[in-house]
Order: structure tokens, then sequence, then C-alpha cells
């Protein structure tokens, strides 16, 4: 019986080893995929970052309104940065989701031809896709006070 228990506990070690690689992976490319978005902005490419985005995406503007993908799509293809940095990116997996939270810091011209300098938190949610690709569903952003 004991040599069962050592060979069920090695099993349950190695199944939670595999757990968390895979949790680690995961959390790995999701904060990629969020540096790609942040690159298209730095490089205003709207075209980067369009296939990070699902086909379903909304967005919630810091001020309340939400879009879909396509006036996502056309606002940041309008959009000038100047200057962009993403801080304090986390990532927490829950099976075939993730959550990204965060903050930036930007600088530019909105699709109004606004300048704006902010300064938000924000929230993705990311879905791993039946094709296997992570997309992002929904994004969020609030100001934060400077």
């Amino acid at each position: 019986m004991k040599r069962g228990l050592i060979w069920c506990s090695a099993g349950l070690v190695l199944l939670a080893s595999a757990a968390w690689s895979q949790t680690a992976g995961t959390e790995q490319t999701v904060a990629a995929l969020e540096e790609k978005w942040l690159q298209g902005q730095k490089t205003n490419n709207a075209d980067v970052i369009a296939p990070l985005l699902a086909d379903k995406f909304v967005e919630t503007l810091s001020d309340g309104k939400v879009i879909d993908k396509t006036v996502a799509m056309a606002m940041a293809k309008a959009m000038k940065y100047t200057s962009i940095e993403n801080e304090d990116v986390k990532v927490t997996v829950f099976g075939d989701a993730a959550i990204a939270t965060g903050s930036s810091k930007a600088k530019g011209t909105d699709s109004s031809g606004n300048p704006f300098n902010s300064y938000e938190g924000w929230t993705d949610t990311w879905v791993k896709m039946p094709n296997g690709r992570w997309q992002c569903v929904a994004t969020q952003a609030t100001p934060i006070k400077m």
C-alpha cells in the first residue's frame, strides 16, 4: 500500500506541476499579446491590433460609452500616439479565459484630432478561441487622477 501512495503522490505532484506550467505559459502568452497591442498603438498601426480582438469585441470607454470592434478599430486608425507606456501588467488565468490588468500613460491626438494626455487603469478579458488563438473579447478603461 505504501508503494501505491508514493506513486499516487508523485502523480499528483506531476499533475500539479503540469497545470502550473500551463497557467504560467498562458500568462506569458497573454502578456505578450498585451505587448503586441501596445506596439500597435506606439506605431499607430491599427492593423497590428485588429487580429487581437474578437469579432464580438466590446470596449467600455472611460466616459462609459460602449463600442464594438468596428468603432474601436475606426478610432484606433484615427488616433495618433506620440507616447504610450503600460505599467503593472498582471495576468490571471481562469481555464480558457484570462484577465489582464494594468495602467497606461499616453499622449497624442484622439480620433477627433484633439490632443490628449491620459493616465488610465484598464482591464482586458481574453478568451482562448476554438481555433486555439487567444483574443480579447472586452476592455474597459478608467481615468486615474494624476
